[in-house]
């Protein structure tokens, strides 16, 4: 990464989290003190390699002014689409009305508030300018089975060289907002924006990050998320 190149981080708020079963979109339930969206921009936004936020939104949003979110750095906001890789488009696009220097697009789950800083910057000095990209990842530890459709095992899979994707993903932000209309246009639904850029033939690198970087999905996952998040505070 060159010392001149700015990193917009551009984070997907925009989804509703039904699996939560709660009476608000999940990044705005709360655990020690904070919200979930709120744990996720301090994370970002404390980063020294971290020049500014684009918060994509849902169009109906409800509860985000009510935060009174105040920020040193900038916070942009862009209005949310119908899917998530529609959302980072939609903040691509915010980037590149604010800054034409072509920075790099660090795009991190909203909902993936215990991100450590080491990993960030990890992440930021392995990235380079060959233009693949890079991910945080996890390397897989545990057996993996393949089911079928009775739910039964239909075969354990061999683990060497699997990895669990991670965010923050870092990318050339014009590169990966050319990717994901590629997709788009094609009518393919991306699970991560990595997968947008391996479309198109790009190999990004694989950062190991911590475990602990966990995505809130379910109702239990809050409770494991304070105990992480109180471990870190020591």
């Amino acid at each position: 990464m060159t010392s001149n190149q700015r990193i917009w981080a551009i984070v997907p708020a925009s989804g509703i989290g039904q699996r939560m079963q709660s009476d608000r979109p999940k990044q705005y339930l709360s655990f020690c003190g904070k919200t979930i969206l709120e744990h996720t921009l301090n994370r970002l936004l404390a980063c020294e390699q971290v020049h500014g936020v684009i918060l994509v939104l849902n169009k109906d949003d409800q509860y985000w002014d009510d935060l009174n979110y105040v920020s040193e750095k900038p916070l942009v906001m862009a209005e949310g689409g119908a899917e998530r890789q529609d959302s980072v488009i939609s903040g691509l696009q915010k980037i590149q009305q604010l800054d034409k220097d072509s920075p790099l697009a660090l795009v991190h789950d909203a909902v993936r508030p215990l991100v450590s800083p080491q990993d960030i910057s990890s992440l930021t000095n392995a990235f380079n300018q060959d233009n693949q990209g890079a991910i945080l990842a996890s390397p897989l530890t545990d057996t993996i089975k393949r089911g079928n459709k009775e739910g039964n095992i239909a075969k354990t899979i061999d683990r060497n060289g699997l990895w669990r994707a991670l965010t923050p993903q870092l990318f050339d932000s014009n590169l990966l907002l050319k990717a994901l209309q590629q997709a788009r246009t094609n009518q393919l639904q991306m699970t991560d924006d990595s997968a947008a850029m391996e479309a198109m033939g790009y190999q990004p690198l694989l950062v190991e990050g911590s475990s602990k970087n966990i995505k809130i999905t379910h109702p239990g996952d809050l409770l494991l998320a304070e105990q992480i998040w109180l471990s870190q505070q020591d």
